[in-house]
């Protein structure tokens, strides 16, 4: 459980379309005035070196976040310049990416007054750059499981609610617990936006989760999935993302997005986004 470190996937395709849903979804939000309260469950270190031993040794953000960047003058979708402006301002301007935030950094990047941020983080390790990270900050680091902490946390006092929900899944039991978990949430704030991510993988493993939700009580479900045309012979072979109440035409745009990304001169994926559970 304690194994896993996001510095050496960090930037990857499927960080590409967690945190394009992620920055979608709150600048979305933030068309309105209203306090957001923001969670994140796993929350790893915050900030990546995509120059780092870790980051190269995969050299997974060159497929990724770095292919997108080369290809950012002929995005056609406007939603993403928050995402590529979120990147530049972390990269000090300079043209490259060497930074690259992870998902606290993009919640932080959009936060207002009105709104607040909670992170958890279990790893020790992670959870002390985290904290580094956050100390001057108007952020909450919590050292504790992410799924039973966020329980505890709900309702939240901002009228409004947004969660990322995105375990290692390491742990086979964790595509029923994330789905438990998310029944859960929803029935103590049935008006929260809540982003699920998962693993598409050989072993076919996701379809746990999808089956689990399904049986919940949860209603407007959109469920978002990136497939590598080439994807290798074991482990990852695309994304996907759950998405409870998002906002009203989140679906369009969110497909323009991966849409714009997908082709073989960018991230050479498909995409398909439809509803998982309806309203």
């Amino acid at each position: 459980m304690l194994s896993y470190l996001h510095a050496f996937h960090a930037g990857n395709f499927a960080d590409v379309q967690k945190h394009g849903a992620l920055a979608l979804a709150l600048s979305m939000m933030q068309a309105k005035k209203s306090g957001i309260a923001c969670f994140d469950t796993h929350a790893g270190s915050a900030i990546y070196d995509l120059r780092s031993e870790r980051a190269r040794k995969t050299g997974e953000a060159d497929e990724g976040v770095q292919k997108l960047w080369s290809a950012r003058d002929g995005l056609g979708a406007e939603d993403w310049k928050p995402f590529l402006d979120v990147l530049e301002g972390f990269n000090a301007g300079t043209g490259k990416l060497s930074v690259y935030p992870g998902s606290p950094a993009w919640f932080q990047h959009f936060l207002r007054p009105s709104d607040a941020l909670t992170v958890f983080e279990l790893h020790p390790s992670e959870s002390e750059q985290l904290s580094g990270w956050a100390s001057e900050a108007p952020i909450r680091v919590l050292r504790q499981d992410g799924l039973a902490g966020l329980l505890k946390q709900l309702p939240p006092k901002q009228p409004r609610l947004l969660t990322l929900i995105d375990p290692s899944y390491e742990i086979k039991s964790d595509y029923a617990d994330v789905a438990e978990t998310l029944g859960k949430a929803w029935q103590k704030c049935r008006h929260g936006v809540y982003l699920v991510w998962y693993p598409i993988l050989t072993s076919g493993l996701q379809a746990q989760l999808k089956e689990a939700v399904r049986r919940t009580d949860l209603r407007k479900v959109l469920c978002s999935e990136v497939h590598l045309r080439h994807p290798p012979e074991r482990g990852m072979v695309g994304s996907g993302m759950l998405v409870v109440n998002p906002p009203w035409g989140f679906d369009s745009r969110l497909s323009a997005m991966m849409s714009d990304v997908a082709g073989p001169e960018v991230l050479n994926m498909t995409h398909d986004i439809g509803w998982l559970v309806p309203e």
